[in-house]
């Protein structure tokens, strides 16, 4: 502690004593100088003769008759280093930022003569280039000066306008740098001074909007960094004025591609921070056009390893029965919803993209305590397998992606779930569209399933399955891959369908040969099917043989009794023309 302290401050207050009292205007600037000049050096004394962590200067700053540019000028330089290589010898420059931070603290609060210049110290380093430095100040202003009424919209005027700044493009650190080292006071000083705050100035747009979440390919990490330094301040005071958040959201869509980035990493920390305040549900309820992206974040981090309050919940089902009837906004909170409700939702969900779709059959399975009675997978695969093409408007390709999903998921799409599907769907009338498509791949994942599989290509024997032309074929492709089990079931077709199956698949035909000409096979064939495998004669044509062989020689016998009938009109012709001659002779 600065043993001097009370001596200097009767020194200053001698000297600013005379400065009042002296009229003459060259005696009244040398007075004015002599006390600028002893303050400045004992406040830099003080600055560099003792640690960072004394509190002497702030005290001698606070107690001072008046504060001159010189010394706030000191401050500042202390508050905002103008970069971290000119300080590498002084390895406590985050310790004397603190110091400078807090004395000018003080100062905010102890002289309101001091308190502009000093808030718009503060604020340029909630600004600054080097991290350490801004996460100091952005601390300091939130924690300690947003709260005081007299200076609270000043500051948020301010960090609006820093916000604002990220629509017109993110300028590269460097000149950011540079631009705001050569005065770095007065620049924003307009933002500060009562005399001259007005309306926030109009920022200019124009900047490409994302239509299908945050790409950024083309923001390098410099640009990222820099829209992060404009907004950080923004963002800390949203978590002490929730409302100011409603701002990020209208200007989400207008913001280029790293400012959006930007914005995405700071959403995390800051929506843990408020949770489901009544103002981000009201955003939720309604938010503003093109913050689709930004949304879907905000409620994965409300929903993430944790239970959602029941107000998010209705707030995110009101923004679903709005015009909005975007069902994605529903996939963070589906593991609360009841099963009707997912029920209902599911042709939608199956009509988004493959891997939001994967996403919510994960969450689907999450079991909630509140959510009562859940739904099984056996229940969603089946209900995928309901979902009519045409009347739901959703793509054929899409259901049987869906269908796919679900056998990705072999946990929970398990080979007794899919025993019960199948076992559920072969009872439908009319069967569905995919359900032989499911048979195939069931049996293909897991081939324990082959023996319950054989049983419901029986039951769709009985079921007359050739009736139905799409699905027959792939009963025919599902017996060609699981030959030899199929044969047993193929044997049960109705000769004239064998037949057809056995024309257009051919590779089944010689084994299937060499399965039912096993002796105890072969005698519980009915005659008809043993006929289509060439296993026996065909009767009609062992009796059409002899009739063709009879018919035969009734046909030769007739050509030679006509031709011995010719032979022997040609004499009796020539005999009478022979008479005829000779009577006309």
């Amino acid at each position: 502690m600065f043993q001097g302290h009370e001596l200097t401050l009767r020194v200053l207050y001698r000297l600013y004593r005379e400065v009042e009292q002296d009229q003459d205007f060259l005696t009244s600037r040398t007075a004015t100088s002599v006390y600028e000049t002893f303050l400045l050096n004992v406040a830099e004394t003080l600055r560099d003769m003792f640690p960072a962590s004394d509190k002497s200067l702030g005290r001698l700053l606070g107690e001072a008759p008046y504060l001159s540019d010189g010394v706030i000028k000191m401050l500042e330089c202390l508050c905002c280093p103008e970069s971290k290589e000119k300080h590498d010898k002084d390895i406590q420059i985050g310790d004397r930022v603190t110091q400078g931070l807090s004395a000018v603290w003080n100062l905010i609060f102890l002289r309101p003569s001091s308190r502009d210049r000093c808030l718009l110290i503060v604020l340029q380093s909630a600004v600054h280039h080097m991290e350490e430095v801004r996460m100091k100040a952005i601390r300091l202003v939130a924690n300690k000066l947003f709260p005081m009424p007299s200076i609270s919209q000043k500051i948020e005027d301010f960090a609006s306008q820093r916000l604002l700044l990220v629509l017109d493009g993110v300028p590269s650190l460097n000149n950011v740098v540079s631009n705001e080292s050569s005065n770095p006071l007065q620049k924003d000083m307009d933002l500060v001074m009562p005399s001259s705050r007005g309306p926030l100035p109009a920022a200019s747009v124009n900047a490409e909007c994302l239509s299908d979440g945050v790409s950024v390919k083309s923001a390098t990490t410099s640009s990222i960094s820099e829209a992060q330094r404009c907004m950080s301040l923004y963002f800390a005071l949203c978590t002490k004025k929730h409302s100011l958040l409603l701002r990020v959201f209208s200007i989400y869509k207008s913001m280029p591609k790293a400012a959006k980035e930007a914005v995405h990493r700071h959403i995390p920390i800051l929506i843990r921070t408020i949770g489901s305040s009544t103002e981000l549900l009201s955003i939720i309820s309604d938010p503003p056009s093109g913050s689709d992206d930004l949304l879907m974040q905000v409620l994965q981090t409300l929903t993430n390893g944790t239970a959602p309050s029941q107000e998010l919940i209705s707030s995110v089902r009101r923004l679903y029965n709005s015009n909005m009837k975007e069902v994605e906004m529903l996939i963070p909170i589906l593991s609360f919803l009841s099963k009707d409700e997912i029920l209902g939702l599911l042709p939608r969900l199956v009509n988004l993209s493959l891997d939001k779709f994967q996403a919510a059959l994960v969450l689907i399975f999450q079991v909630s305590p509140h959510s009562g009675d859940s739904l099984t997978p056996a229940e969603v695969l089946i209900s995928i397998h309901m979902i009519d093409s045409e009347r739901h408007g959703v793509p054929l390709k899409k259901i049987m992606d869906a269908c796919s999903a679900c056998f990705e998921l072999r946990q929970i799409f398990t080979q007794q779930v899919l025993a019960k599907v199948l076992n559920q769907l072969v009872q439908q009338i009319p069967l569905p569209l995919l359900f032989m498509r499911t048979v195939i791949q069931a049996v293909g994942t897991f081939p324990g399933l082959v023996d319950f599989v054989m049983e419901i290509l029986s039951r769709l024997v009985s079921k007359q399955i050739w009736k139905n032309p799409k699905l027959w074929v792939g009963f025919l492709k599902c017996a060609i891959q699981t030959m030899p089990q199929s044969f047993n079931v193929l044997l049960q077709l109705p000769a004239a369908q064998l037949e057809i199956a056995l024309n257009k698949n051919p590779v089944l035909k010689p084994p299937l040969v060499e399965h039912a000409s096993q002796p105890n096979i072969k005698s519980t064939l009915p005659r008809s099917t043993l006929v289509v495998l060439g296993l026996v004669d065909d009767p009609q044509k062992t009796e059409q043989a002899p009739q063709a062989s009879q018919t035969s020689v009734v046909v030769s016998q007739t050509s030679q009794s006509q031709a011995a009938d010719t032979a022997t009109s040609v004499p009796d012709q020539a005999t009478e023309v022979t008479q005829e001659s000779s009577a006309v002779s």
